[in-house]
């Protein structure tokens, strides 16, 4: 009887109000949400007509639709779609784009990525009457001689535009004469694949030099290389000449220790900070001292601000953010401090050279609804410094003051709460070996068991309270990244840039201390969906990340980098396990010099049934092609499978056809490239990956109070 009446109230979709079936919807695909779900009944046909499911529409991530789907969904939204991305559907033929163009309703337009000609441009924007904001590729041989005259009329009205410049060229900026916001990124090589070097000339005429009249917003990021940073300048010359008035937003992202200076700079700032309205400022290193920057902070409240790999500028910067120079430091919602106080461990003798506890406390309570903040590349000793350091709480007790934190990255020296077990264990060891050859335990390399007590004490007088209390308090924290002061990537995204802030392996002692406890107090992040550990030495068996991973059970991206010693990789074991407990997990990057890719590697791989995006990298590891193989089979979701490793040629280019042959036709944006890591095609082959799989995955980057994105695609 009892089962009866819980079988009578039983609540079916059909009792579901509209507005929760329209947020279950929302997570359908779109495509499947056109073609499978509206035939069901006539109530679901009209909610998935609804405009709030389909006037904004993502495929970037739809990697399983090929060119006669997109066309079919892209037919069936002609009319109601108005902002459409297809930014990194590097799969799909061009002659898509065609289909894009029937699109009319279409404000805004995100094509980065997609195989795009200039005459097929002209075409797909003189077909959009309504596009006001648009983002794509200038790949080589564009000419914008080649814009019809409508397409060029309808380029005058954008108010919004990205560019990504894969060759030399101002694309189609100086058409855009009524633009507010710009963001351009340059990946140019210095060099062609021919072996020949890449000129920047440009024909800098009357028609073609940029303008920038009604200009608000201007973002440009490079990749490493002269020929990108040459051409930075010829689209800022205009600045030296004139600042738009209503230029609220300049980031300037240049990686390296010496970029192109800029004379133009100073006033450029000084300028930002008359009006009082500045949102966001980044400028590299050369082109700013710390005069300019107190004139373009003083009386200004801005919501992003980043000073990476500004030593000289960290003393303003602390003061204009602690003694009032900028009006608001409460509006400030993402801060880049990463290696502003970097000098090298052995010149690291004074309090001056650390992040100081107290003016981070104050910095803390000042700008106290941060959401992102990037701490890399800095150094932070508590306690047992020599001279000791200013009293003051932990930096991890400061930072729990940041209850809005969403993303964070801190140096590994962050997280230890002193070194005093160290030299004890130091004396320790020496004394044993008066009394005759016996094995002494590792420094700061102790196994976390399960159910200790890792926010209080844990061996040899080890505390995690620091980051213990931090994780008690940002509760929303999302993004974490905890990376070691010697860490340096066997694949770099800006590779001038981590090679010129790093310090020899190991060497800070605070940063060596960090090992399986610590680890396991990160396990406190309960809604963390992104972490990244790299370069921590002090890591010896991996419990601690056994453990953190069955705490967060939302885990969505993994990135671990050189854990422990470098020539015998000790937390296999514990990498299998925290593999099989994955199971949210969608992209994943391991990075350590001797992993063996074996069947049991896999098969553990195998448990993240969600698993996207795979990306290996071990100078004198190996893989077995044939786990490989079953892998990708078993994990139907995986589409990029990238694999540097010290296999040979032959074997890496047999298992790259392999994986493309039999899982390509069901796969369409299947990307495999498998090479030996230290074979001398590999830049090249690097260069071919499509931007959105090396900034995501393939490449190792911080991801952290980087610079927002002009438009929310």
């Amino acid at each position: 009887m009892v089962a009866r009446r819980m079988a009578s109230a039983a609540v079916g979709m059909s009792d579901l109000s509209d507005e929760i079936l329209l947020c279950i919807l929302r997570h359908v695909p779109v495509f499947d949400l056109l073609t499978n779900v509206v035939p069901v009944c006539q109530r679901l046909q009209r909610l998935c007509r609804d405009k709030s499911l389909l006037a904004h529409v993502c495929l970037s991530e739809e990697y399983m639709m090929d060119d006669k789907m997109v066309r079919h969904t892209l037919r069936l939204l002609s009319n109601q779609v108005q902002s459409l991305s297809l930014n990194g559907v590097y799969w799909l033929s061009s002659g898509v784009m065609d289909s894009v163009g029937r699109c009319k309703a279409v404000t805004r337009l995100d094509v980065s990525g997609c195989r795009l000609t200039a005459p097929r441009l002209s075409r797909l924007v003189a077909s959009l009457p309504l596009l006001s904001s648009l983002a794509f590729d200038v790949q080589p041989g564009f000419h914008a001689g080649k814009l019809a005259g409508e397409a060029v009329d309808r380029l005058s009205r954008l108010a919004e535009l990205r560019q990504t410049l894969l060759t030399p060229s101002y694309g189609v900026v100086p058409c855009c004469t009524q633009l507010r916001k710009l963001m351009l990124q340059f990946d140019i090589s210095d060099v062609t694949r021919e072996g020949f070097g890449v000129s920047c000339h440009l024909m800098v005429g009357q028609s073609s030099v940029p303008h920038y009249e009604q200009l608000e917003e201007f973002s440009a990021r490079l990749a490493p290389g002269e020929v990108n940073q040459t051409l930075l300048l010829l689209y800022l010359a205009v600045f030296s000449v004139h600042v738009p008035e209503r230029l609220r937003v300049f980031l300037v992202s240049v990686p390296g220790p010496n970029p192109t200076p800029w004379p133009a700079a100073p006033s450029l700032a000084q300028s930002l900070g008359l009006r009082g309205d500045l949102e966001a400022l980044q400028l590299p290193r050369s082109w700013l001292d710390s005069s300019s920057l107190k004139r373009a902070l003083e009386g200004n409240s801005p919501r992003h601000l980043s000073f990476s790999r500004c030593p000289a500028l960290w003393p303003q910067v602390f003061q204009s953010l602690l003694e009032g120079d900028v009006r608001d430091a409460s509006r400030l919602l993402s801060l880049n401090l990463s290696g502003i106080n970097h000098v090298p461990y052995t010149e690291c003798r004074g309090a001056e050279d650390q992040l100081l506890p107290a003016n981070m406390s104050r910095l803390a309570s000042r700008c106290v609804n941060l959401r992102h903040l990037n701490l890399m590349h800095t150094h932070y000793h508590h306690q047992h410094a020599d001279p000791p350091l200013p009293a003051g709480p932990h930096l991890c007790a400061s930072l729990a003051q940041l209850r809005h934190l969403r993303s964070l990255t801190l140096p590994a020296c962050a997280l230890s709460d002193g070194v005093q077990a160290h030299h004890s264990a130091a004396h320790n060891s020496s004394l044993l070996l008066l009394h005759g050859l016996k094995k002494v335990p590792r420094v700061g390399v102790q196994n976390y068991k399960a159910g200790a007590q890792t926010g209080t004490q844990a061996w040899c007088g080890e505390t995690t309270s620091g980051i213990s209390q931090l994780a008690a308090e940002c509760l929303c924290l999302e993004t974490l990244e905890l990376i070691g002061p010697g860490f340096v990537s066997a694949l770099p995204r800006l590779e001038p840039c981590s090679r010129a802030s790093v310090e020899p392996r190991g060497m800070c002692a605070w940063a060596r201390g960090v090992g399986d406890a610590h680890l396991a107090a990160l396990a406190g992040f309960g809604r963390l969906h992104r972490l990244t550990l790299a370069g921590l030495p002090g890591v010896l068996r991996g419990t601690g990340l056994a453990h953190l991973v069955t705490q967060c059970k939302d885990l969505q991206v993994l990135s671990l980098a050189n854990i422990g010693t470098l020539k015998i990789m000790n937390y296999n074991a514990s990498l299998l396990e925290a593999l099989r407990n994955c199971s949210q997990l969608r992209e994943l990057r391991l990075e350590q010099p001797y992993l063996n890719a074996n069947f049991t590697f896999f098969e553990a791989l195998s448990c993240c049934s969600r698993l996207q995006r795979f990306c290996l990298i071990s100078r004198n590891g190996s893989f077995e092609a044939a786990a490989a193989v079953s892998f990708v089979e078993r994990c139907g979701s995986v589409v990029m499978c990238h694999m540097f490793t010290g296999g040979t040629l032959v074997a890496c280019q047999n298992l790259q056809k392999t994986l493309l042959d039999r899982f390509s036709s069901k796969r369409p944006g299947l990307s495999a490239v498998i090479y030996p890591i230290q074979h001398e095609d590999l830049p090249s082959v690097i260069r071919d990956i499509p931007l959105t799989l090396l900034d995501g995955t393939t490449l190792f980057q911080s991801h952290v109070a980087q610079p927002p994105r002009l438009s929310p695609w």
